[in-house]
């Protein structure tokens, strides 16, 4: 997730976040990969029903290009992935590295876990605080 969020860094979820209502498109969340503590830190583009694909390095959204100023520079491109109810597409800001590498993709409503309220890095006094 670098540069929105550094290596090192301290995050705290907020877990009640989504008890009354769904997560959104650019939220910055948890999701459940095995276990309690195991997780990944992604931001949510996609949402239930929507038509995702990356096209000469841009993101589109139901074939309408979405404004991304947090993410990295990318030269991905991938097939129109349709998202089903409750399921969610959720990818890093730090796109630089070719697409294999990187983990993104579908996820359902029940992995996602909270939104990430803070990050304080151990490291680097100028982290961002949310």
């Amino acid at each position: 997730m670098m540069p929105t969020y550094h290596e090192g860094g301290i995050n705290f979820v907020y877990r009640l976040a989504y008890l009354r209502s769904e997560p959104k498109r650019g939220d910055v969340v948890a999701i459940r990969l095995a276990g309690t503590s195991i997780m990944y830190m992604k931001r949510i583009v996609g949402l239930p029903g929507e038509t995702i694909e990356f096209r000469d390095g841009r993101l589109y959204v139901n074939g309408k290009i979405l404004n991304e100023p947090y993410a990295t520079e990318c030269n991905w491109d991938s097939p129109p992935k349709s998202l089903p109810p409750a399921w969610y597409y959720v990818v890093g800001d730090n796109r630089s590295m070719p697409e294999y590498f990187h983990e993104e993709g579908k996820t359902s409503r029940n992995r996602i876990v909270g939104k990430i309220l803070l990050c304080k890095s151990l490291f680097d006094s100028s982290s961002p605080r949310f």
